[in-house]
């Protein structure tokens, strides 16, 4: 299968990259390799499958680059990873979120539908699910009320999707990703900053009581639903899944889980909770154990040691 993944330099791309090249499928990654976070990062993630597969610097809201890609590789299949993350940074940088994650997935969904390609699949979000009270959030709920811009563009992208299936009859999962985590994530993330300022013996930033929840999923386990969804040939031409861990794992458990593998006592620097946050998620992964076989495996104690592992290897 030519499979394009945009975004492929990242966290989640190039592990995705990595499990699909051994597949034996003809990859070719899009990636602009932003300065969101350290370039260098996502050279260095590259470099593991840079003789396997075709990686291309450049931009999905580029219509001429996305346009040429298309038309060169003719692609059965597309996953689209590439977006600014982060709520906080989406908070200052409204026009950026929107400008990338609406307007890039439009250049693709329009390239794709006009290429007959089989398969598209979205990486969304679990923000998509704004504040609610009924847990864990399953795929059927109705989707009203955002927090912040990075979500108000992820669910707008979604109903892209939608409309793009619907219309022109091309083939669209959306994948709901439940905080994933593990070796070369990104430096800003909960776990990876926690994990540098204990070892550091610097203050961490802890925001509000430590009671926030969150549904941390390992990346091997996000991997694996993702290409279930790439296989998955059942259903209507749209499609939606959740892909977490349906567990939920507070703030102040997972310091105690990080400093219990590190052997070190984080010193804490308590801070107000912060404004567009969700205070829990939790996934309803139903539907993708039942229609795509998803089985997520990895605990929150056997995933942290495998992070900090990397991290005493690449990082320290």
């Amino acid at each position: 299968m030519r499979v394009l993944v945009t975004g492929g330099a990242g966290f989640i791309g190039s592990h995705l990259v990595s499990a699909l090249s051994r597949e034996g499928h003809a990859v070719v990654v899009l990636d602009n390799f932003n300065s969101f976070y350290a370039p260098s990062l996502k050279l260095a993630n590259v470099s593991s499958f840079a003789r396997q597969v075709k990686v291309v610097e450049g931009d999905v809201c580029c219509s001429a680059t996305v346009d040429a890609l298309f038309d060169r590789w003719c692609f059965d299949s597309v996953i689209h990873l590439a977006a600014y993350a982060g709520v906080r940074s989406s908070i200052r940088h409204q026009t950026l979120y929107l400008k990338t994650n609406i307007g890039g997935t439009l250049q693709l969904l329009r390239a794709a539908s006009r290429m007959g390609v089989s398969k598209f699949l979205f990486g969304s979000s679990s923000s998509v699910y704004g504040p609610r009270e009924k847990v864990p959030f399953s795929e059927g709920m109705a989707l009203s009320q955002t927090l912040n811009p990075y979500a108000a563009s992820k669910l707008a992208a979604e109903r892209l999707c939608r409309d793009f299936a619907q219309l022109w009859g091309i083939r669209v999962v959306c994948l709901r990703f439940f905080t994933v985590y593990g070796p070369a994530q990104r430096p800003d993330l909960a776990i990876h900053k926690f994990t540098r300022s204990i070892l550091k013996e610097v203050p961490l930033q802890k925001f509000g009581d430590g009671t926030t929840q969150r549904d941390y999923t390992y990346i091997d386990d996000v991997v694996q639903g993702i290409l279930k969804a790439l296989y998955y040939n059942e259903g209507g031409t749209f499609e939606v899944f959740n892909l977490g861990k349906n567990s939920a794992t507070t703030l102040n458990e997972l310091i105690a889980t990080i400093e219990e593998v590190l052997g070190k006592r984080a010193v804490i620097r308590p801070l107000p909770e912060q404004n567009g946050d969700m205070l829990y998620t939790c996934a309803d992964v139903s539907k993708a154990c039942r229609l795509l076989g998803y089985q997520p495996q990895v605990t929150i104690p056997i995933g942290i040691k495998k992070f900090v592992s990397w991290y005493l290897e690449k990082m320290r």
